[in-house]
């Protein structure tokens, strides 16, 4: 059986994917710049090529990166090859917006919860990202404060250390997320107890996460946050 939400002290959280959705992001800036030099693309084609080319061996941190995948996927969208396009691209992590039900859950779980975000962003974009979504967070860990990406299992060392200098475990961490390589995974591995939000539960694939080698069954399962605060309030109105 699996802890009670209401026992948690921490919620850790992915947040490109579970919280902002990073995939209407890229798919509207693409659209943009198709529309400009009069063209169209195709969305999940974009997210395929994309996912594609962001796992590559030669790739640099998230959303720097996107300057690289822009320029090596532009051609087979019929899109123009230029810097500035992929400069575009990456930029536009600025303006990505939260999922509609991400800022408001975020409010409430923070009531009863120590908020942690863990992302493979940048300290630059998690700012953007942050702001976006209401300062909710206790605190934050990015790929400029790890030094490595998840699934790394030293990404989740570092929260984990964290955690234990204010005197708790990771016990006491209920990890939220929706990539299933990223996090679920290696969460299951590293012992947490986790909590799979299905953003695209009423789509195909993967979009533009990269796909599991095998799926993990999480503790916990929501396609929405708003479905994890409803339940978290649930649990705790029958302390």
């Amino acid at each position: 059986m699996s802890k009670s939400l209401s026992e948690f002290k921490y919620m850790t959280f992915d947040v490109v994917g579970t919280l902002i959705d990073f995939e209407g992001g890229l798919k509207t800036c693409f659209a943009e710049i198709a529309a400009e030099v009069g063209s169209t693309v195709d969305g999940e084609q974009a997210l395929s090529l994309y996912r594609a080319a962001r796992y590559s061996k030669d790739a640099d941190l998230f959303p720097d990166d996107l300057v690289r995948v822009y320029l090596a996927i532009a051609p087979k969208l019929g899109l123009p090859t230029e810097q500035k396009y992929g400069e575009r691209l990456r930029d536009s992590a600025k303006s990505w917006k939260g999922f509609a039900d991400s800022a408001a859950a975020l409010a409430s779980l923070a009531k009863d919860y120590r908020l942690v975000a863990m992302t493979n962003a940048r300290r630059w974009a998690f700012d953007f990202f942050e702001k976006e979504l209401g300062n909710p967070f206790y605190a934050a860990f990015t790929a400029d404060d790890t030094g490595t990406e998840k699934p790394d299992p030293a990404f989740f060392e570092k929260v984990f250390d964290y955690v234990a200098s204010e005197g708790h475990s990771k016990d006491d961490i209920l990890h939220v997320a929706q990539s299933q390589y990223h996090d679920i995974g290696i969460s299951r591995k590293l012992g947490l107890t986790n909590c799979w939000i299905e953003r695209r539960h009423a789509e195909k694939g993967y979009g533009g996460t990269i796909e599991p080698a095998e799926f993990t069954k999480p503790d916990y399962h929501f396609t929405s946050m708003a479905g994890l605060a409803d339940a978290v309030a649930a649990a705790r109105a029958r302390l």
